[in-house]
């Protein structure tokens, strides 16, 4: 672009030298185009073959390697709508981690950013109402152990009618009574979490631990924690001491314009780019589109569901997404250096037959994609068009009709 502006500012140069020596002929500088400039009887105007013509420019030898020439050929045009937002995480798939039962806050082992995985522990407490639990599981199972020896004993005395069999029978009531006990202390504690192993252990050694250990529901990321060691908590009671989301998928949120929401299904496929990862594209599909247009800036809430294989996405970032509404249409296409936007706002090409006298025409353009310009109307496909150095061919013409 820059070789074409001094190209043109060239030309300009020896086009206002000729203007001033009107005996010089076309050899003293201005070449093939101060001929074209002139060919229509005005002497300073560009060449239109009549008078009233589109204009046209004639390019010396020496200028030609300033202009790329193409035939216009046809590509595919999707058709699509883009539109800004921002990541955030997947809130259907993140969970607050609260304590079930009360107590203070022990060890800590999992810091904001890590990744944990389904059942790693995230904190542990000092609680009260499992020591009460196992307490109560370890006089269960003593009962059982004394009802069990005790009804053994009256079994070995009833075979020589030493006790009645009023008392052995109450003996095995006892006992049964004692078992169903023990069952429901070891459910008891179980629902802290604690395994059988653990629970056999706590039996054995007749000891109580009132350390509750609080683990992670799913596989994620922790993205916020809330909790101190000696922080007394409670089942619920907010904030809560940890956060973990599954960071496996994210959500986009996006604010689309009233007049394209009709445009937009659930279901639909997304493509997203963050500015962090500008050469990467991330695949997704819109989960739910609002219900209701913002009565401030007239938009709609589109949020879509985006695969985040790398975990490379993070809450808060910018991103664009683009959405295909409907099937690509084939059409005529220029490059975006062959396309010219003039001053009063119409877009123009140059086409030529002879790749040396180019004629300025105006064109009606439609979407942009891939470094082309869909040409809806003015160009027919093979066409000869300059397809580099557009510019230059204006400047060289505003400065002859000057």
């Amino acid at each position: 672009m820059s070789a074409a502006i001094a190209a043109a500012t060239l030309f300009a140069a020896v086009v206002a030298y000729s203007l001033m020596r009107p005996g010089d002929g076309p050899e003293t500088g201005l070449g093939a185009a101060a001929t074209g400039a002139k060919a229509q009887g005005a002497p300073s105007g560009p060449s239109g073959g009549a008078s009233g013509g589109p204009p046209t420019v004639n390019l010396s030898d020496s200028q030609l390697g300033s202009v790329k020439v193409e035939p216009a050929g046809e590509r595919e045009f999707p058709i699509e709508k883009a539109s800004v937002g921002s990541i955030d995480f997947n809130q259907d798939m993140t969970l607050q981690v609260f304590t079930p039962y009360q107590g203070r806050i022990v060890g800590l082992f999992a810091k904001v950013g890590d990744d944990v995985r389904k059942g790693q522990t995230l904190f542990t407490i000092d609680s009260p109402d499992l020591l009460q639990a196992e307490s109560t599981l370890i006089a269960a199972a003593g009962v059982l152990e004394f009802t069990t020896r005790n009804l053994a004993r009256l079994r070995e005395l009833y075979k020589t009618r030493a006790v009645s069999q009023k008392d052995m029978e109450q003996a095995a009531s006892d006992q049964q009574t004692a078992e169903g006990a023990l069952r429901a202390a070891r459910d008891s504690v179980r629902l802290f979490g604690k395994t059988d192993a653990e629970i056999d252990r706590i039996i054995a050694e007749r000891k109580a631990d009132p350390i509750l250990v609080v683990p992670s529901p799913i596989t994620g990321r922790i993205t916020a924690r809330n909790a101190a060691p000696g922080l007394f908590v409670q089942p619920g009671n907010p904030p809560a001491p940890y956060s973990v989301a599954d960071i496996s998928t994210m959500w986009m949120l996006a604010n689309v314009a009233e007049n394209d929401s009709p445009a937009f299904r659930v279901g639909q496929e997304v493509r997203v780019k963050v500015n962090a990862f500008p050469d990467r594209t991330f695949d997704g599909r819109i989960s739910t589109i609002g219900s209701m247009v913002d009565p401030t800036t007239r938009r709609v809430l589109v949020r879509s569901e985006v695969q985040n294989p790398r975990d490379e996405l993070r809450s808060g970032m910018f991103a664009t997404f683009v959405i295909r509404t409907g099937a690509p249409v084939r059409s005529v296409a220029v490059p975006l250096d062959g396309v010219v936007r003039e001053g009063d706002g119409t877009m123009t090409v140059w086409v030529t037959a002879d790749r040396r006298r180019f004629t300025k025409r105006t064109v009606k353009v439609g979407l942009q994609r891939d470094g082309y310009r869909q040409i809806l109307d003015g160009v027919q496909p093979g066409e000869l068009v300059a397809t580099e150095g557009a510019l230059f061919l204006s400047n060289a013409l505003a400065t002859a009709s000057r």
